[in-house]
């Protein structure tokens, strides 16, 4: 998908929401995430942070670290809950690590993170990532590949299409 915004393949204006799979997963009547001490947010919240600080205030980074820190997550195997990856994930996107770390610090990605979270739930039901958002539409999709701009846009394409709501295999052949 970044390689297709990129490079302006699609002609869509992307908008990237923060959405805390800890939150979703936090029994009803708990303390939300952010309002918990740091150490009991759970394992995404502060990849969360850092992504809204970079996207928020290093916005021409933001795609360089979003790429990283997948890479990290899904191909390493690293632990991006852990402050010092997220350091190493930031510096090899060429940020400059402690700017990001003050940006996270004052507090405000937390604030979006609560805002945007939030807003996802209340207007689109949201429960997962990535779903993909078109006015009141929303849907959750699981690509099986990367970078097919051409899933992307059979995607889009299928967005639009209301009377489909759930199209699920039972086994993947892989």
């Amino acid at each position: 998908m970044v390689t297709a915004i990129r490079n302006d393949q699609l002609g869509v204006d992307w908008r990237f929401l923060a959405f805390s799979l800890d939150q979703a997963h936090a029994e009803e009547g708990e303390t939300p995430v952010w309002d918990r001490p740091p150490l009991e947010r759970g394992t995404g919240v502060l990849s969360l942070e850092w992504g809204l600080a970079i996207r928020d205030a290093f916005n021409d980074r933001f795609f360089d670290f979003h790429v990283a820190m997948f890479a990290a997550r899904f191909d390493d195997g690293r632990k991006t809950g852990k402050e010092q990856v997220v350091r190493d994930v930031a510096a090899s996107a060429g940020l400059d690590v402690d700017a990001v770390a003050e940006e996270v610090a004052s507090g405000q990605p937390l604030k979006t993170l609560a805002a945007e979270h939030t807003e996802a739930v209340d207007r689109w039901a949201m429960f997962g990532v990535p779903t993909f958002c078109e006015d009141d539409q929303a849907v959750f999709v699981r690509f099986m590949d990367r970078n097919r701009v051409d899933d992307l846009e059979r995607m889009l394409e299928l967005l639009s299409w209301d009377r489909l709501n759930e199209f699920k295999r039972t086994q993947i052949a892989r």
